[in-house]
């Protein structure tokens, strides 16, 4: 009898499958969406305090502060303390993005700040004595290779992100754990659909970890593995070409 209503429960979990994964989805589109604008606003962050300007202040404060903010505590600030304070009635998604774009900006900002560190004095002095603009040697030179050391920590900054959506529903957010709260708050099967929700976290990190590393690989010279091979072939072929017109000519 009890194996049949643990049979019974996890048919469940199917029949539901539609509304777990819709908050799955949800949870990665804010992931998303939330990554972009902190990878932006952590590279400002890293080059304000990396500077000697005033501004380097402010980055400290900004990334020691939301460094020790919890996301729950974020998510109600936002939604309820930033919004009367700027007179603006955010969506949950809005509040979502922008609760997780203050934490995880500072957590960016100090991955980029120490991959730019890395990167040799020596290749920008090169690039301004070849008469290069301060600004294309920063984006052209330092900046691709900053990235290329900081993409792994990035990759594991995005699996924390959708991991921490699930703790939106504060807000009500309809994210996975969301979801998962309603419908056990109705038919209180609470194993095997926080069981569920678990292995869809568990899949996302895998896919979020595949996706990055084939990045990585891309980003290296020679490209490595297959899908990077074939993510570059084009441009490969294009430098071939190319070095096939100098050795005819």
């Amino acid at each position: 009898m009890n194996a049949l209503a643990i049979v019974m429960n996890w048919s469940d979990v199917w029949h539901d499958r539609g509304q777990l994964l819709s908050g799955l989805w949800l949870a990665i589109e804010i992931s998303a969406v939330a990554l972009a604008l902190s990878v932006l606003v952590g590279l400002l962050l890293a080059l304000a305090r990396m500077s000697r300007t005033p501004l380097r202040f402010f980055a400290s404060t900004w990334i020691n502060v939301f460094r020790g903010v919890p996301v729950i505590v974020s998510a109600l600030w936002v939604y309820f303390g930033l919004a009367l304070g700027l007179g603006v009635n955010f969506t949950v998604f809005e509040a979502s993005v922008i609760c997780l774009t203050l934490l995880y900006s500072s957590f960016i900002a100090e991955i980029y700040r120490a991959a730019l560190e890395a990167i040799p004095r020596g290749q920008r002095e090169a690039g301004l004595a070849l008469g290069m603009h301060g600004l294309r040697v920063f984006v052209s030179v330092i900046l691709p290779q900053a990235t290329k050391i900081a993409i792994p920590n990035i990759g594991s900054m995005l699996i924390g992100m959708v991991k921490d959506t699930s703790v939106l529903f504060v807000i009500g957010a309809a994210e996975l754990m969301g979801n998962v709260q309603n419908i056990t708050g109705v038919n209180y099967q609470y194993f095997p659909y926080y069981t569920a929700a678990a292995l869809l976290y568990v899949a996302m990190a895998f896919a979020v970890d595949f996706i990055f590393r084939t990045i990585e690989k891309t980003m290296e010279t020679p490209p490595r593995g297959r899908l990077a091979r074939l993510a570059t072939g084009r441009r490969r072929r294009r430098v071939e070409a190319v070095a096939a017109r100098f050795e005819t000519a």
